[in-house]
């Protein structure tokens, strides 16, 4: 596999990242930071990395950055099959509706950024005869809730944008690939409460390797989530409006 990961350097990300190098992965490794990008280089390679692990600065808050990084990319590992985006901007729904420029920073980030960004590398995978393009989503789209009214809204947008992706492109020899995480203990939700069905990186990082490799268009992580979301989904509004979750 020759793979592009944006948000390597911690979480979900990490954990991907890590077992992909494990398995032979030549990977190039996109985020804002290039000092973190290169640790997490130099991680890899010390755990064994067999591919080539190199970098490029790409930054989700800035789309003129995505041609450059995407081309440096393609230069560096001679071609990409796969791409995995698992960056992403997070804070509570108290926060955001007290926070207008934060608000508009996420939403610009999950929503907005993350779409061209995957438009960028779609143009890119289909014109060297496709590949997979794998984006971490979240349940929190599955449905309005007043928890994460904000934060949902932002991933249902691109939960809908990646389904329909997939239905038009697939044919053409895109395979894109939703993974929809519940709660997972990193530092984007520190300080948090952990729920009952709480995962870890590792655990979603292995769901999404597995989904990659299979093509699954829509992986839930932890898998109870996919139960848990399918009950949310059938509650009717005037329960959804009762409860907290």
């Amino acid at each position: 596999m020759k793979v592009i990961l944006v948000g390597a350097t911690k979480g979900i990300g990490r954990a991907v990242a890590r077992r992909l190098a494990s398995r032979g992965a030549s990977m190039s490794l996109l985020g804002r930071d290039k000092a973190e990008l290169e640790r997490s280089a130099r991680d890899l390679e010390a755990r064994g990395a067999a591919g080539r692990v190199v970098t490029a600065l790409c930054d989700m808050a800035d789309p003129d950055t995505f041609d450059a990084a995407l081309a440096s990319a393609d230069a560096d590992l001679d071609g990409f099959d796969t791409v995995v985006v698992t960056a992403a901007a997070f804070a509570t729904q108290e926060r955001l509706e007290a926070e207008p420029a934060l608000l508009r920073r996420l939403l610009d980030t999950n929503f907005t950024n993350t779409i061209l960004f995957c438009e960028a590398a779609r143009k890119s995978l289909l014109s060297h005869g496709g590949g997979t393009l794998c984006v971490v989503s979240s349940v929190a789209g599955e449905r309005g809730r007043k928890p994460v009214v904000l934060y949902g809204a932002s991933k249902a947008g691109l939960s809908a944008y990646l389904e329909g992706l997939d239905h038009k492109f697939r044919p053409q020899g895109l395979v894109t690939v939703c993974v929809k995480p519940g709660f997972v203990t990193t530092s984007m939700t520190e300080g948090l409460p952990a729920p009952p069905l709480a995962g870890t990186p590792e655990a979603v990082a292995a769901r999404i390797v597995r989904a990659i490799d299979r093509g699954t268009p829509v992986v839930y992580a932890p898998g109870i989530w996919a139960l848990v979301m399918f009950v949310i989904r059938l509650l009717p509004r005037t329960v959804m409006r009762r409860v907290g979750f």
